[in-house]
């Protein structure tokens, strides 16, 4: 029997297969046991469950649908290249939509960045990132640079050398020994520097002390085996951390004076997510790898992307050398296709600058919380919010680990998704509230989805 999407569903005997035969993504047990929600629909910034329910997606997906559910051009995009030529892998050979989105892509990239290697997804380019820093250092007869810093509870991905990047100990506990040579620093969450022992009156100092902390691992590790530092410009895990006035040209600094590459990881923070097709760019700064994914194609169809800067490139632009690396499916005709029409969107409806417009009043509302006995920070960039939620505001006391996950999984999660609201509350780091929605939401939006916030919040405030 045909699938068909559009039929009616019996959601129980769905909810009993997926208990059966589907091994969701980072989800525990309990959740299948208790009946998966079933998604069967989304238009716009809103899903609906099988019942029909509506729900804002406050997160796009997982920081994906940039351009928003149900765009008709983009679905029609992909089914034509798929008529034209389904597929062709970009092993040795080329495809007009892959060349294209290839020279469109390096358009937007800051400083001189000419070059993309495509992935399905963003922990295979960070992954490729990886990879060829390490390669390059060995063509540059610089062979024993082989180490990565990253920064405290920062999230690169799940492969294995994505994963010795990551720096959250709990998602790498089960798969030790990893690839070698992760390498860790502070973050950049302010509310937090004086638990890190760092100026905690002054953001642009603070910004220097945690730069500084880079340098200062590199001589530590020494820097003939240092290949690079990966850096999101805005911080995911922890809840959003941007960074403070003057870190990046600090860290451009020190990469530069140590001879290590700077990459950018840029899954979630590159198409729009604060107001640039590059977020490098929007911050002023200029990295020599760029890896990106998600709202690429605005996740109609999965594709990501490494670009790579003139610099990183060269060596492999002689015939002596060669990246031996790829995927099966990377740079896809119906991606790449899909991926072109959803750019041409971001330009039509100039999704940047809805975004950098926009963005001071979504800030604004969500600062209206602060007034909530939990809610201690709120911090983030362009269409990407984190809120902090804390246990004493005064000391900002945080909640310990089984309070955590009482306040995040038993009670927000489930009364936020009750209420229509689709967001992530995470404990990677201290408990968080984040917020990634479709770029094309405004300011009536954002009131809804702080009207939402406030309700469950202060509910939660007045159970604890």
């Amino acid at each position: 029997m045909s699938y068909d999407p559009t039929a009616a569903v019996d959601t129980a005997a769905l909810q009993a297969s997926a208990k059966r035969h589907m091994w969701p993504h980072f989800t525990n047990r309990k959740v299948l046991n208790d009946g998966i929600p079933v998604i069967t629909r989304a238009q716009g910034h809103h899903i609906y469950d099988a019942a029909g329910k509506e729900y804002i997606d406050g997160l796009a997906g997982l920081f994906v649908v940039n351009a928003g559910h149900g765009r008709e051009r983009i679905v029609q995009a992909a089914a034509k290249q798929m008529q034209q030529l389904d597929f062709m892998p970009i092993w040795s050979y080329g495809h007009p939509a892959a060349i294209e989105l290839s020279e469109r892509l390096s358009s937007y990239a800051p400083g001189e960045m000419n070059k993309v290697f495509f992935t399905t997804g963003g922990g295979e380019a960070v992954e490729s990132a990886f990879k060829l820093a390490k390669h390059f250092w060995k063509i540059k007869g610089q062979p024993m640079k082989h180490k990565v810093i990253s920064r405290s509870v920062a999230y690169h991905g799940t492969p294995q050398g994505a994963l010795a990047i990551t720096g959250i100990p709990d998602m790498k506990k089960f798969y030790e020994p990893l690839t070698p040579g992760g390498h860790r620093v502070p973050n950049t969450n302010f509310y937090r520097a004086e638990e890190m022992g760092a100026p905690s009156n002054d953001i642009e100092a603070f910004g220097q002390w945690a730069a500084n902390r880079i340098e200062e691992a590199i001589l530590f590790e020494g820097p003939e085996t240092v290949a690079a530092v990966f850096l999101e410009p805005v911080q995911n895990s922890g809840g959003c951390f941007p960074p403070p006035p003057g870190y990046f040209k600090r860290v451009r600094e020190i990469c530069d004076q140590y001879d290590v590459l700077l990459v950018s990881d840029e899954v979630i923070c590159a198409y729009g997510r604060v107001g640039e097709f590059f977020a490098s760019k929007a911050l002023g700064y200029e990295p020599d790898i760029i890896t990106s994914a998600k709202g690429i194609t605005s996740g109609y169809v999965p594709l990501g992307a490494m670009i790579v800067s003139d610099k990183v490139s060269e060596p492999f632009n002689s015939e002596d050398h060669t990246f031996y690396h790829g995927f099966t499916f990377a740079g896809h005709p119906a991606a790449a296709a899909a991926a072109l029409e959803n750019l041409d969107i971001f330009e039509e409806e100039d999704l940047n600058g809805r975004v950098r417009e926009n963005s001071p009043l979504f800030r604004a509302e969500l600062e209206k919380l602060l007034d909530i006995d939990i809610v201690g920070d709120v911090r983030g960039e362009g269409y990407f919010f984190g809120i902090e939620l804390v246990k004493d505001k005064a000391t900002k006391e945080t909640f310990n680990a089984e309070e955590s996950d009482r306040l995040l999984r038993d009670y927000l999660s489930p009364a936020l998704w009750e209420a229509g609201l689709y967001c992530r509350a995470d404990d990677r780091g201290d408990p968080v509230i984040q917020l990634a929605p479709p770029l094309t939401i405004g300011p009536a939006e954002f009131a809804e989805i702080g009207g939402i916030l406030r309700s469950v919040l202060k509910d939660a405030s007045s159970k604890i």
